[in-house]
């Protein structure tokens, strides 16, 4: 899927914003001059098994235990990288949009994120990023919201 050909689709205003590359959510916050704490960074993991992203504030880090309660799991791991690029083949290996429904995966958002009034977070690559409201994402994609983060 590419991100850009599916926000068209699904006819919602939204701004590409292209950077150096970077591999860092808070490189990429930096590159753009947004505050790390409205730039999203998408997160696999593997809870009980099965495939999640987690999309969170970049300036943020899992915290797995709260995760854990908040999804009533026994394990919450970060999924390994080697399993990124099956899952995400039409991206470069880290650069994954927060859409899980398009990969047929579940999203979680962090609570923080869905008090900002936009979003932005990485395209297909790690050259590109997505400036988009948030109240546009969530009626796209419909996550779970749940605090799991804490700051860096």
């Amino acid at each position: 899927m590419r991100i850009e050909e599916f926000l068209r689709e699904q006819k919602v205003p939204f701004d590409v914003l292209h950077h150096r590359t970077t591999y860092t959510a808070q490189d990429t916050a930096h590159s753009l001059h947004v505050p790390g704490d409205n730039l999203a960074k998408t997160v696999v993991l593997n809870v009980d098994g099965e495939h999640v992203l987690a999309v969170l504030p970049a300036t943020h880090a899992i915290d797995f235990d709260s995760l854990r309660q908040a999804l009533s799991a026994r394990s919450v791991e970060l999924a390994p990288e080697d399993e990124l690029s099956t899952l995400f083949d039409d991206c470069e290996l880290g650069a994954v949009p927060p859409f899980g429904s398009q990969y047929g995966l579940p999203t979680l958002v962090d609570k923080p994120l869905c008090e900002d009034e936009h979003i932005v977070f990485d395209g297909n690559t790690h050259g590109e990023a997505i400036y988009m409201r948030y109240h546009d994402f969530e009626k796209i994609e419909h996550p779970r919201v749940a605090a799991f983060s804490h700051h860096l």
